[in-house]
């Protein structure tokens, strides 16, 4: 059971399919393509995001606070039971990105999240872990429920070695396609199937680095200029749920935390704007 923990800078990009070909080829100078997409093939990430039941972790969230955290189950594909997922909390504080991650069973982790009981295996080690009361204080504290799944189709590229020209492994960047969610049957197992969050022809660009970004690549951002944008894959869906609960006259908890969402025209300006 893996305990693995993070600290790093991650900055989010939305872009056209053209620019992300375009960035790709220039990217190849300095990067390689993670091995598993070698041959140009995607691999596919799924989550469910866990949340209060009124929606408490990402109206907060998305209230732009100095600091604010998530609760997510993570897998690679779709998981059977017996498969290794990812359990973690995703934090950030003042732009750094903190996330705490433990590794079990997909059975294992669903036992975890009901009954707040580490599994049997490996017990002592496992208590023992920060990372672990880390998860048990963040699931006594909320009480949170499984709220939606949300999967995506990911391409990524790792640094190449100093030797190479590169900027080392440390530096990480990710292109997001095909972003899918659903708020019913949210279960890891069941599928990757969704509703489509974002347009056809939009890319989500996720740079991540532990290290100060390298010169090159700066540059290229500001002759092309793109500009860092605050993006939650979780926010816009949230956004949209509640664009959608709006217009057909239903009631919301607090929907002034998302300023201007109040008719159609609005949730058509959200859409866009992905």
């Amino acid at each position: 059971m893996a305990i693995e923990v993070f600290k790093r800078l991650e900055i989010k990009y939305i872009m056209t399919a053209e620019r992300y070909k375009h960035i790709t080829e220039f990217l190849t100078q300095y990067m390689n393509l993670d091995e598993f997409n070698q041959g140009g093939q995607f691999y596919s990430i799924a989550n469910i995001y866990y949340d209060t039941n009124d929606h408490h972790i990402i109206r907060t969230s998305i209230a732009k606070p100095k600091y604010k955290e998530k609760l997510r189950l993570r897998a690679y594909g779709v998981p059977e039971l017996e498969d290794k997922v990812y359990l973690e909390i995703k934090k950030k504080y003042k732009g750094i990105v903190y996330k705490r991650r433990v590794t079990m069973k997909l059975c294992e982790a669903y036992d975890f999240i009901n009954s707040r009981q580490p599994p049997q295996e490996n017990t002592r080690q496992f208590v023992r872990s920060q990372v672990f009361a880390e998860l048990k204080h963040t699931l006594d504290f909320y009480k949170p429920v499984p709220m939606i799944y949300l999967a995506y189709d990911r391409i990524a590229y790792f640094g190449k070695n100093p030797e190479e020209g590169g900027p080392g492994r440390d530096l990480r960047i990710s292109f997001d396609f095909n972003v899918r969610t659903r708020r019913s049957n949210t279960g890891l197992e069941i599928g990757d199937h969704g509703e489509q969050l974002l347009p056809e022809n939009k890319v989500i660009m996720e740079v991540k680095s532990a290290t100060p970004l390298p010169q090159w690549l700066l540059d290229y951002f500001a002759e092309h200029g793109m500009r860092r944008g605050s993006f939650s894959k979780y926010g816009q869906e949230y956004k949209r749920f509640v664009a959608r609960q709006l217009n057909a006259g239903k009631s919301i908890l607090d929907p002034e935390v998302i300023p201007g969402i109040h008719t159609e025209q609005k949730s058509a300006e959200v859409s866009a704007q992905a």
